[in-house]
């Protein structure tokens, strides 16, 4: 069935699920089909002739179009990859994470987690008042007619996590230990993101600058891959990964700098909700995401 019958692969004793035979080049063979998913995801953003920058109506709308057309490709290449074996007992749905059992356990716990992390911020929304406007209709009605919104809460969200946890984790997982495919995974994740290079150097920024902007991108994305890849280990779920990537959107990177413009007092409330987020989230990250509580017997054996 799969075009990886004959590569090779970790068995579920090594923390892989199972589905290829035993040659020690699999994992550069995952390595490779992972790299040309990723540089397909990217080059289906740019097969139009779009003369607009990222943010125009036209540009957005047709990588909407990019990205549905990827949620077929994305799965067809997938079944491609694994082996006869691994589609033995699990389907293709199961593997990308689609499934019933444990899903919403797998929609609330890695979200409470998300926002235990970002603790600092959210006393800042409050402290400012920003969580008034989330109570206006009228907010979310302008979101949901705004492409940005849309695209950065939504489709974004939607699109990269189909393609880069629930297609191409698997392909990784078939040869790789769990610890190593989370290891790999997001860097695929990352460096995709350099594309938006083009478009800064085409507007006219400063190549130091846009070098500098990149790199930086390429680190946070890196990390938010990881912690992603490990959501879709440990749970076996899609909706784990996309739910933190949603928020995580929405709330953006930190801004640490923004913590001085508050009140001594606040800052301080803020400076210490920012250490005990970032300590709780460690603490409780492996105990959330027990394969368990999610029926996860895929990717992950404890």
């Amino acid at each position: 069935m799969g075009a990886a019958g004959n590569a090779g692969g970790a068995g579920a004793g090594d923390g892989g699920v199972g589905g290829v035979g035993g040659y020690a080049d699999c994992g550069w063979w995952a390595g490779s089909c992972s790299f040309i998913l990723s540089t397909a995801y990217v080059c289906s953003l740019y097969v139009w002739a779009c003369p607009h920058p990222r943010d125009h109506p036209s540009t957005i709308k047709k990588r909407f179009l990019s990205a549905a057309i990827m949620t077929f490709i994305s799965p067809l290449f997938l079944w491609l990859c694994l082996s006869n074996d691994a589609l033995r007992d699990i389907s293709l749905l199961e593997y990308m994470g689609l499934r019933i059992p444990g899903l919403i356990q797998a929609i609330i716990l890695p979200l409470f987690l998300t926002i235990i992390l970002y603790l600092g911020p959210l006393a800042m929304y409050t402290i400012s008042g920003v969580w008034k406007v989330y109570k206006e209709p009228m907010y979310w009605w302008n979101n949901f007619n705004d492409l940005i919104w849309v695209r950065n809460h939504i489709v974004a969200p939607l699109s990269e996590e189909f393609t880069y946890r629930a297609c191409m984790m698997p392909i990784l997982l078939q040869c790789l230990s769990p610890v190593t495919a989370i290891i790999i995974c997001p860097f695929f994740f990352g460096i995709a993101h350099f594309h938006h290079m083009i478009e800064k150097l085409r507007n006219g920024h400063s190549l130091i600058l846009t070098i500098r902007d990149s790199c930086f991108q390429f680190t946070y994305t890196t990390l938010f891959g990881a912690y992603s890849a490990f959501l879709f280990a440990r749970t076996g779920h899609f909706a784990a990964p996309f739910v933190a990537h949603m928020f995580c959107n929405h709330m953006g990177f930190p801004n640490f700098g923004a913590i001085f413009l508050y009140r001594p007092m606040q800052s301080l409330i803020i400076s210490v909700l920012f250490v005990i987020g970032f300590i709780m989230w460690n603490v409780l990250l492996v105990p959330l995401t027990n394969p368990s509580f999610y029926h996860n017997n895929i990717y992950w054996h404890e």
